[in-house]
C-alpha cells in the first residue's frame, strides 16, 4: 500500500517536474528530484536509486537549476542585451507561456528582448542580436532542464519496475 501511495505522489512530482521545465515559475528538475527521492526512500535506496545515485542527481539538480538562471543571462550579455532587454525577455516569456504555450516561452523571450531594446533606442540589427542571445540562452537552459528531468523520469520508472 505504501508503494502505491508513493508511486502516485511520485507521478505527480514527475509530471510537475516535466511541466516545470517549460513553465518559468515552476522548478522542474527539483520537483523531478523529489519524485526519485521519495521512491528511493520507500525502496530503501535499492538499485537504481542508490544513495550515491541520489547524491549525484541532487548535484545535477542544483547545477542545472543554477545554470537555468545563468545561461540565458550569459547569452543575452554575450550578444549585447541591456538590462532592460533582459527584463523585456522575462516579460516576453511570461506573456508567451500564457498566450502560446509551450513554445511561447522561447518566442516570447526573443520578442520581448527585441521590443524593449528597440524601445530603448537600439538599432534593429543590435536589438535582433540581443534577442537572439536571449533565445539561444533560454533554449539551452530549457534543454538542460528537460534532459535532467527526463533522466530522472527514466530512473523513477526503472525503480518501480
Amino acid at each position: 500500500m505504501l508503494l502505491v501511495i508513493v508511486t502516485i505522489i511520485g507521478i505527480i512530482f514527475i509530471i510537475s517536474g516535466l511541466i516545470g521545465c517549460i513553465i518559468p515559475a515552476v522548478p522542474g528538475p527539483p520537483l523531478s528530484f523529489v519524485a526519485i527521492l521519495i521512491v528511493a526512500m520507500a525502496k530503501n535506496f535499492e538499485e537504481p536509486l542508490t544513495s550515491s545515485m541520489i547524491l549525484i542527481m541532487a548535484f545535477i539538480t542544483v547545477v542545472v537549476t543554477a545554470l537555468d538562471y545563468i545561461v540565458p543571462l550569459a547569452g543575452a550579455k554575450k550578444y549585447g542585451a541591456s538590462k532592460w532587454g533582459i527584463w523585456g525577455s522575462v516579460g516576453g516569456m511570461i506573456l508567451g507561456i500564457v498566450f502560446f504555450p509551450p513554445l511561447g516561452i522561447i518566442v516570447g523571450a526573443f520578442l520581448g528582448a527585441v521590443a524593449v531594446e528597440l524601445l530603448g533606442g537600439k538599432q534593429t540589427k543590435d536589438a535582433l542580436k540581443a534577442g537572439w542571445g536571449v533565445f539561444v540562452g533560454t533554449l539551452l537552459g530549457t534543454i538542460l532542464k528537460l534532459t535532467a528531468s527526463f533522466y530522472m523520469t527514466y530512473l523513477f520508472i526503472n525503480a518501480l519496475f
